[in-house]
């Protein structure tokens, strides 16, 4: 598989704007571990990426291909980065507290008002019956 272009352009565009160079990225390449059989066990596809000036390191060891592991490494870092940066503005957070909220159980009078409504619409829609019939 191969990173377009635009995927790479936008990368470059997020390293740049939290001011990430490339001179300041150690890589390390090292054998992956894991499924993948006799490829795995003879080629360095692992990729170990440390920002030397934030100290913030990642592994990824997610495909076969190095290259593929290089372009993810990064796009891992950046999230990194952004996260200690940006704290609760980064995407990962705002999608945890989505969740969070999603789950959070409702007040008693917003679960009363929700059956409210519920009981309104049965009503409508019981009254668009035809004469005669029940429900079961």
């Amino acid at each position: 598989m191969v990173i377009s272009p635009e995927k790479w352009d936008a990368l470059q565009a997020r390293m740049r704007a939290l001011g990430i160079r490339e001179d300041d990225l150690d890589e390390q390449f090292v054998r992956s571990s894991g499924p993948g059989g006799q490829h795995v066990n003879k080629v360095s596809t692992c990729v170990m990426l440390t920002h030397r000036p934030s100290g913030a390191s990642v592994r990824c060891q997610e495909e076969r291909s190095q290259t593929l592991n290089r372009f993810l490494a990064r796009r891992r870092l950046v999230e990194k980065i952004e996260e200690e940066r940006l704290g609760k503005l980064s995407r990962r957070q705002q999608a945890i507290e989505k969740i969070r909220r999603q789950k959070r159980r409702r007040s008693r009078r917003a679960k009363e008002k929700m059956l409210a409504a519920k009981h309104h619409h049965a009503k409508i829609k019981a009254g668009r019956r035809p004469a005669g019939q029940e429900p079961e």
